[in-house]
């Protein structure tokens, strides 16, 4: 059996793992929650939906993370930590979507939209749009809390004071404080000093996106497999860069990717006004008044397909397209480099370089 042959059998089998695992853990709760009245079986059943697809990137990048570390395959922790991983960015996915007001996810309506279409659907009293909006934040909070739960059943390696607890806990207040530096770029940026602009949407990729996607993964794995601090530091020299160049190739896709791949509406990045690295080069790059035209257009749910168009022929004129793709790549060879670098066997580094692939030149 070659290497890429082994590392796809073992993926599967802990993939497969995971979702075993997350199908009990849901059931579980599903009963637990009937408990309490039928009528909130819809939070299961959003949360259900949402982990049973996806990448499981940062499952998977945890899992390596482990085997690099030393960790044996199939152990019931690491498929435990993968669990709450994907619970977490179930979480961070539907508060990100009422945040951002996108109505789809991975083809599909997103969880508050759901639940929206639920109260249309029954004719029920009030604003439905109100109504999704909360029952989609009770959503992600209860999603939080399994997400807690899971980590805590992994005991003694995921205990309090232990590495791998706090890197879980760090992840977790970053991706919040990086949110909110997004949210306030997006009410803030059209009235600040325009020349900072790639360094701040630089700053939100890195705590709002790269760092929970692939370093705390990575990290988290080899931590509970009891990883020395030298392993550790390489991780992140290589996982970093590799998070950051996967973000910025998802902002490139938010404004040129295709709908039927991304699942999202093209322009949806626009309309809902995201302030990234994109953003800021053709803000910086473009002539005053194609700047001033960008501002006035991001953010606005009304954009249609003319606007999108012209939003794409300034950044492709202005040359902020080539200079996300030089960056891009910059990253990413940053990011292999620094993983031939690392001390692990043919096994790990093999999937690590193929996650690291797929993340940097994926469509969708």
């Amino acid at each position: 059996m070659t290497a890429t042959s082994h590392v796809t059998a073992e993926q599967t089998q802990f993939i497969n793992g995971v979702a075993g695992k997350l199908s009990g853990f849901l059931s579980e709760q599903q009963d637990l929650m009937a408990t309490v009245s039928p009528d909130v079986e819809p939070l299961i059943g959003s949360i259900s939906n949402l982990v049973t697809g996806g990448k499981r990137l940062r499952a998977l990048m945890c899992y390596w993370g482990w085997r690099g570390a030393g960790g044996p395959a199939g152990d019931p922790d690491i498929i435990t930590a993968g669990c709450a991983l994907e619970l977490f960015q179930a979480a961070a996915l539907i508060h990100d979507d009422i945040i951002d007001r996108s109505d789809t996810r991975r083809g599909g309506p997103s969880v508050h939209k759901r639940f929206n279409q639920l109260h249309e659907m029954n004719g029920w009293a009030l604003d439905s749009g109100r109504f999704g909006d909360a029952a989609a934040i009770l959503t992600g909070d209860l999603c939080l809390s399994f997400s807690e739960e899971s980590f805590t059943e992994i005991g003694h390696r995921a205990a309090a004071g232990s590495p791998a607890r706090r890197i879980f806990n760090v992840m977790r207040a970053e991706v919040m404080a990086g949110q909110y530096l997004d949210i306030l770029e997006e009410v803030a940026g059209p009235v600040r000093d325009r020349a900072g602009s790639v360094e701040r949407a630089k700053s939100i990729i890195r705590y709002k996106s790269a760092k929970y996607s692939t370093e705390h993964p990575l990290a988290l794995g080899g931590a509970l497999a009891g990883a020395p601090e030298g392993l550790l530091k390489g991780y992140s020299e290589f996982s970093l860069p590799l998070g950051e160049a996967f973000q910025m190739r998802d902002d490139v896709l938010g404004v040129f990717g295709d709908p039927e791949t991304t699942g999202k509406p093209a322009g949806d990045d626009l309309r809902e006004g995201k302030r990234t690295v994109l953003v800021g080069f053709a803000i910086n790059q473009a002539p005053p008044a194609e700047a001033d035209y960008l501002d006035r257009m991001l953010g606005n749910p009304g954009l249609g397909e003319v606007e999108v168009a012209e939003i794409r022929r300034v950044i492709v004129e202005c040359g902020a397209l080539d200079a996300t793709e030089s960056l891009i790549a910059e990253l990413s060879n940053r990011a292999f480099e620094a993983l031939e670098r690392l001390p692990l066997e043919d096994l790990p580094l093999v999937a690590l370089r193929q996650l690291a692939e797929a993340a940097v030149s994926r469509a969708a």
